[in-house]
């Protein structure tokens, strides 16, 4: 199971996500182009201390990512045919989240093997990218028996 960042533009939510791969033993992916730079410290505020525990792999863009791409691509975004708790995940997938200001273009979503969605109310848009992140993977790795062991 990885968890994947396409071109994150806010440092604290990919400081977050950093964290809860660390926290989760789940290797994270950083697509790049990102809207700030790495050393931001804001992501190192937000990721706190947990940043050297992460195994963080950074892509140079889309096609790089694709090219290392092994195990089935799982785009979390609001247009999703099917929630998240619906779908079988495998110990191979690769969970992918968009930008925080404009999710992830048409291609990716064509590229996806799957495409799932959190339910909201009707009223409302969406949830933050490090919060939807976290259900779907936690949801995935309940499936997959691959939480970390108990201390």
């Amino acid at each position: 199971m990885r968890l994947a960042l396409f071109e994150p533009d806010i440092p604290q939510n990919t400081g977050a996500l950093l964290r809860l791969g660390a926290c989760l033993g789940v290797p994270v992916d950083i697509i790049e182009p990102c809207g700030f730079l790495l050393d931001d410290r804001r992501l190192r505020r937000a990721g706190m201390d947990y940043l050297d525990k992460v195994e963080m792999v950074r892509h140079s863009s889309w096609d790089a990512y694709q090219a290392a791409l092994d195990g089935r691509l799982v785009l979390l975004t609001t247009a999703g045919e099917l929630r998240y708790t619906d779908f079988a995940y495998r110990v191979t997938d690769n969970l992918l989240v968009g930008r925080e200001s404009a999710g992830v273009p048409t291609a990716l979503h064509e590229a996806a093997a799957a495409r799932v969605a959190i339910p909201l109310r009707a009223d409302l848009r969406s949830l933050n990218v490090a919060l939807a992140a976290a259900m779907v993977l936690g949801e995935a790795l309940r499936q997959t028996d691959q939480f970390p062991a108990s201390q």
